[in-house]
């Protein structure tokens, strides 16, 4: 009698694996170098790129900005100093004293000048003229003029005062000139010019 002996080996029992399915051919080497190499490069370039816009944004985040300083200065040489206080000085006039000799205006050649000044305040009577002329005079000061005569033998003024004053008097013949004084009372200022005998006046 025979018996059926089950076969024996190492992998007796043990169920064989399903067969692999078929693996599909793959790409070559140089195919793969040709997508890698620049898919390296793209992420070199983004990661530069974006560090570079982070230190970017690290310094303009990091500059401050400067202070700002103002300077006040005084104006020199512009300010106008203060005005002086005004003073008034009152003084009183002085009366100017009386002159003995009037201003000096020498007669024409043909004409005679009688002047009579002062101050006479009860009044004064005047009177001028020639030895064959005698005229009135009124007011202080007083100037008259006439016409020289040949034959005259002298040219006079007087001024006799009214109770008071101080008064001058003056004639004046060819650039010649006489002059009288009288002050307070009835006193007479007097001035006279005679013709001499061979000419001229004196």
């Amino acid at each position: 009698m025979s018996h059926n002996q089950p076969p024996s080996g190492p992998n007796w029992g043990q169920v064989p694996p399903p067969p692999m399915p078929p693996q599909p051919a793959g790409r070559p080497k140089w195919a793969r170098k040709r997508i890698a190499i620049p898919a390296a490069l793209v992420i070199l370039f983004i990661g530069v790129g974006i560090g570079s816009s982070g230190n970017d944004q690290k310094t303009a985040s990091s500059a401050k900005p400067a202070p700002r300083v103002t300077v006040t200065e005084t104006a020199k040489g512009n300010a106008k100093p203060a005005p002086a206080p005004t003073v008034t000085v009152t003084k009183t006039a002085k009366p100017a004293a009386v002159k003995a000799t009037p201003k000096k205006s020498e007669a024409p050649a043909d004409k005679v000048v009688f002047k009579v000044w002062g101050s006479a305040p009860a009044g004064v009577d005047i009177t001028y003229g020639s030895d064959t002329d005698n005229l009135q005079g009124r007011g202080l000061p007083m100037t008259k003029t006439l016409t020289l005569k040949d034959d005259a033998m002298y040219y006079s003024v007087t001024a006799q005062l009214q109770g008071g004053g101080d008064v001058h008097c003056s004639v004046t013949v060819d650039g010649k000139t006489k002059t009288g004084h009288a002050a307070g009372g009835y006193n007479i200022c007097s001035a006279q010019l005679s013709g001499g005998l061979f000419g001229g006046w004196s």
